[in-house]
């Protein structure tokens, strides 16, 4: 179908699959856009190296492009175990016990991932759902800017701040769920809220250009200059996902205020929150400010 960028990660357990599919699709390595993600409980810097050896085992590969901090993907470390599995709270009720310290210390893990592109192991590297304050903080001691921060970009939350603040850094927002989506139960927000795909004036946009409300949604964020990674397993919506047509300005307009219309303000579908206890989005504070564990 011509797709050349694949967004994985060692948490979504499919990295061996990933290896072996390209490999058997005989594509050239460079024409292939690899990602991956830095496991949660491998952010330790004396930990980084290995976590990423370990993902490149795993996909055959001998460098990653890009490589971004983050799994879930989420900018905070869990308590490791043996082998480097995720420590689960006593209480049996799943949810991962946080490594408070280490959620502090992410600009020591992205030094880290900075000395692998140093030795050639990565090609490039990124962040994953880092809110500005966190980006901010990464901006004060790096050598190397984050190539790319994958975040959750749709017309229900447009994040022009982020936007703004990112390009006057020279760093590239990539959307995650830009068709809204629905997150695992653990990380939902808003269960109850439907996609801005089945809102009507996506609906309408659609119908006057002859585009599915999918359509417009990637549509809208490519005129935004801003690269899309829409999740399906379905060939039909593979391909339609790829015939996408520009917008007239009215439309794009339309879409782009259509988050400020709405009475609820923007929706955030990826919500950790109640996960692991902290808002990982708070632009107030760079949580976990407190050692605290919710539980609930």
């Amino acid at each position: 179908m011509g797709y050349r960028h694949i967004d994985g990660a060692h948490a979504y357990g499919n990295e061996k699959q990933i290896g072996e599919a390209i490999k058997e699709s005989g594509i050239p390595r460079e024409e292939i856009f690899v990602t991956s993600k830095l496991a949660q409980t491998w952010h330790e810097p004396g930990d980084v190296e290995r976590g990423l050896d370990l993902s490149l085992r795993n996909l055959q590969l001998d460098y990653g492009k890009p490589w971004k901090v983050g799994t879930g993907p989420l900018p905070h470390a869990y308590k490791a175990g043996e082998n480097n599995e995720t420590i689960r709270h006593p209480s049996g009720n799943g949810k991962p016990v946080i490594d408070y310290d280490l959620s502090r210390r992410y600009p020591e893990t992205w030094q880290a991932m900075e000395r692998l592109v140093d030795s050639g192991k990565a090609k490039a590297i990124g962040v994953c759902n880092f809110n500005v304050l966190k980006t901010k903080r990464i901006l004060e001691i790096a050598r190397i800017i984050p190539a790319v921060n994958q975040v959750e970009l749709h017309p229900y939350l447009p994040q022009h701040e982020l936007m703004e603040f990112s390009a006057k850094h020279g760093i590239l927002l990539m959307a995650h769920q830009p068709l809204g989506g629905r997150p695992v139960p653990a990380v939902r927000g808003h269960p109850d809220q439907s996609p801005p795909t089945e809102d009507q004036t996506i609906v309408d946009v659609a119908s006057s250009c002859g585009m599915s409300p999918a359509q417009v949604c990637l549509s809208w964020l490519i005129q935004k200059g801003i690269p899309v990674i829409p999740k399906s397993n379905q060939r039909e919506h593979l391909r339609s996902n790829m015939q996408v047509r520009k917008l007239s300005v009215e439309l794009f307009n339309l879409v782009d205020g259509l988050a400020a219309l709405r009475l609820g303000g923007p929706v955030r579908f990826l919500d950790p929150s109640r996960h692991v206890g902290f808002d990982i989005f708070d632009e107030e504070n760079d949580q976990p400010i407190e050692d605290a564990a919710a539980w609930d």
